[in-house]
């Protein structure tokens, strides 16, 4: 009964951790697609706009001609790596700091990754420099829950579920992300759709944990997903705790490696609109030259 009550208390801190970095993104994400006039609207108000006066000159009605300026790409980052221009990525930061690699639009004219390059965007992933504070965060939250009990307290113990924080996460993202779409030959990126309603968009992302793309460009089940974070909690019991290594543990694991694998894509899936939002507030803050 206890261990029970532990693993849920665990669970339910990380549930609340995830459950407020997905409101906030929602919420300006559905505050950027609700601020977006539609095209007959905007035209609508851009010829009610005209004057008179502009009407009846000849010379107002045609209006000065400006350089054309390069509309803002918020999906494109301002250096790409050897890895993105192979594969089609873009590593553009969401909240400029959590890493975004193997993110590309809905296309279908990129071609397969190798094996290599499935490999080196794992390795991207797990030593990028946010995922050293990230699993430390986690491993904080475990040494104020005491959890394991047998580790203790003190730096020798943070060290340990540290490392096993880091373990956990590095490798199930060698198995969803290289080992498992090498061997069964499916692409590991994510495909942002970009397009339609808040709510169908927050639907596709979560349904590519059970859907991905092949090399060959079809669909179907994601087996990467579910077997390598499968693997990645069996490998877990070599180095957690022995009074961790219990069904309840196994499965709360499992369902954490799904639970930021969920919310990573909505990031991705969102953080342009979301950037996008930020940038149009900020001009519109900025007091004109």
């Amino acid at each position: 009964m206890q261990e029970k009550t532990l693993l849920r208390a665990r669970f339910q801190t990380r549930f609340l951790i995830l459950t407020g970095i997905w409101l906030v993104a929602f919420s300006i994400a559905a505050a950027q697609e609700s601020s977006e006039p539609k095209p007959n609207q905007a035209q609508g108000q851009s010829q009610e706009s005209q004057s008179p006066a502009q009407s009846q000159d000849p010379s107002a009605a045609k209006p000065k001609q400006e350089p054309p300026q390069d509309p803002e790409k918020p999906d494109e980052p301002k250096a790409k790596t050897s890895i993105e221009r192979e594969t089609g990525t873009s590593n553009d930061r969401i909240f400029e700091v959590m890493p975004n690699y193997g993110t590309v639009r809905n296309s279908k004219d990129l071609p397969p990754m190798t094996t290599g390059q499935k490999f080196r965007t794992a390795t991207a992933q797990v030593f990028d420099y946010f995922a050293f504070p990230f699993n430390a965060a986690l491993a904080g939250i475990a040494q104020a829950e005491n959890s394991p009990k047998s580790w203790g307290q003190g730096w020798d113990a943070y060290g340990k579920r540290f490392g096993a924080t880091f373990a956990d996460n590095s490798i199930g993202t060698y198995m969803t992300t290289a080992i498992f779409p090498s061997i069964l030959k499916e692409d590991p990126r994510y495909y942002r759709k970009a397009e339609g309603t808040t709510s169908h968009r927050m639907l596709y992302s979560l349904g590519r944990l059970f859907v991905t793309r092949t090399d060959a460009g079809g669909s179907r089940f994601n087996a990467s997903e579910a077997l390598g974070n499968s693997m990645a909690t069996g490998i877990s019991n070599f180095y957690h705790a022995r009074e961790d290594r219990t069904v309840g543990r196994n499965f709360e694991t499992l369902g954490m490696l799904y639970m930021w694998d969920g919310l990573s894509n909505e990031l991705k899936e969102f953080w342009p609109d979301i950037k996008r939002k930020f940038r149009h507030k900020k001009a519109a803050e900025d007091p004109p030259h």
